[in-house]
């Protein structure tokens, strides 16, 4: 099977310095990827803070995940990533979505598919040194264009299938089960072969929320959380694995029960996840890994093994989210790094 290049989408972002280091230590753990998402009412500016790690590192992969059309203009993200690009060459990728947390604590709305799918083909353009009609007097171009792939992190069929018809690659976030992985590898293949694409050049990517958590049940508390999360934004994916939502509809069960901004990114997951106590553990299983490291070995292989397709990329969000400054060799960066990544590689290899 293939082996994927492995990221990780959380470090320590309370100073510049800090977040350099903490991407050159994940170098160092064995780490493939640094992937930092670009949320400006959370995070430091994500371009200095690329910029800082692509000085101190030699290897790793580099990029947002994700950037989205709403918070900053495709242009101004386009002329951003050419110049990480600049500083690592070669080990750059810009991860493109419609937005969510980042776009509603601005109390601003996703983009459409459209509107990603025009503003991924303007980058596109920009990154290859063309010149783009942007309505100005002069086509738009971009003096220190470097041909950055796109890759475009998408859930539903409708922004699956666009991503495959005009992205480099495609990062799948729907879970872990192996019916809406199917889906989804369809979808994108489908719209690649509809915009006369080999569906086989369009790269695949699999984001996988990431349970590190040794006490089974806390675990599965936290796991409805995120599957509640999942239902939030995308109810059509718990249709595949079967899956029934029972409770009250999820914005006005959050206002009630004081989950903010949502279920993915609540303070205390574990608060959360009580809060959908009514989900079953199948739920929890369909949309995240979670245990201890033996588990986790165990439930990522089977899922690459399930995949219909191989995954360039497999991104494994740290829950709960890490605290800042790490714990160390008790955190996630290096448990997983030293205590799941090596098994799962050599597993895979064999």
């Amino acid at each position: 099977m293939k082996v994927p290049r492995f990221g990780l989408n959380r470090f320590d972002s309370r100073s510049v310095e800090g977040f350099a280091a903490d991407v050159r230590r994940a170098e160092l753990l064995g780490w493939d990827a640094a992937l930092q998402p670009d949320s400006q009412l959370r995070r430091r500016d994500t371009y200095v803070l690329l910029a800082a790690a692509a000085r101190v590192t030699e290897r790793i992969t580099l990029g947002p995940l994700l950037a989205n059309p709403v918070n900053r203009h495709p242009t101004v993200t386009a002329g951003s990533i050419s110049t990480i690009d600049e500083l690592a060459p070669g080990r750059t990728l810009l991860g493109w979505g419609v937005g969510d947390t980042a776009v509603r604590l601005a109390g601003l709305k996703p983009a459409r598919v459209k509107e990603l799918e025009a503003s991924t083909r303007l980058m596109r353009a920009l990154l290859d040194g063309g010149a783009v009609e942007v309505g100005a007097e002069r086509p738009a171009r971009l003096p220190h264009h470097r041909p950055v792939p796109i890759w475009i992190a998408a859930g539903g069929p409708r922004t699956l299938r666009m991503a495959g018809s005009v992205a480099d690659g495609v990062f799948i976030r729907v879970g872990t089960h192996s019916a809406n992985l199917h889906a989804a590898v369809d979808a994108i293949r489908g719209g690649a072969i509809e915009a006369g694409r080999d569906p086989a050049s369009v790269r695949l990517g699999a984001v996988f929320h990431t349970v590190l958590v040794d006490e089974p049940a806390r675990a599965l508390t936290m796991a409805k959380s995120l599957a509640a999360g999942y239902y939030e934004y995308s109810p059509a994916l718990f249709g595949p694995p079967r899956l029934t939502w029972t409770g009250q509809d999820p914005e006005p069960l959050k206002r009630a029960c004081q989950v903010w901004p949502d279920f993915h990114h609540a303070a205390d997951l574990e608060a959360s996840g009580r809060v959908v106590d009514f989900l079953p553990e199948s739920a929890a299983n369909a949309f995240s890994l979670r245990g201890g490291p033996d588990e986790l070995v165990r439930q990522l292989l089977d899922v690459l093994r399930g995949s219909p397709a191989g995954f360039d990329y497999v991104v494994l969000h740290p829950i709960p989210n890490p605290p800042s400054p790490d714990e160390g060799e008790r955190g996630f960066t290096a448990r997983i790094a030293g205590e799941v990544l090596p098994r799962v590689r050599r597993e895979l290899s064999s």
